[in-house]
C-alpha cells in the first residue's frame, strides 16, 4: 500500500520535474529500487545506491516538492543515503 502511494506521488511529480543539469534528468521514479529502504528501513541495494548517486543533483528539488519532501527528509531516507555513502543534501 505504501509503495503504491509512493509511486502515485512520484508520478504526479513527473509532470513538474525539471533537470538541474544537462547530464541528469530528475525523475523520482528512477528511485523505485530504494522504496524498501525508504519505506521500511531495509538495507539499500546496490541498484538503490546507484540510483541515489545518479539522482543526487536532484535532491534539493525533491526536498522542495510537497509530495516528496517527507521521503527525502525521513530517517529512513537519510539512512539509505548514508548507507550508500551519498551526502545528505544541505539545501
Amino acid at each position: 500500500m505504501k509503495r503504491i502511494l509512493l509511486l502515485l506521488l512520484v508520478s504526479a511529480l513527473l509532470l513538474s520535474a525539471a533537470a538541474p543539469t544537462a547530464s541528469v534528468t530528475c525523475n523520482p521514479l528512477e528511485l523505485s529500487p530504494c522504496s524498501s529502504a525508504v519505506l521500511s528501513g531495509a538495507r539499500p541495494s546496490a541498484a538503490c545506491c546507484a540510483k541515489l548517486k545518479e539522482q543526487q543533483p536532484c535532491f534539493c528539488q525533491y526536498k522542495k516538492n510537497p509530495s516528496l519532501k517527507d521521503y527525502v527528509n525521513s530517517d529512513n531516507g537519510k539512512k539509505a543515503l548514508k548507507g550508500c555513502g551519498v551526502p545528505i543534501p544541505s539545501c
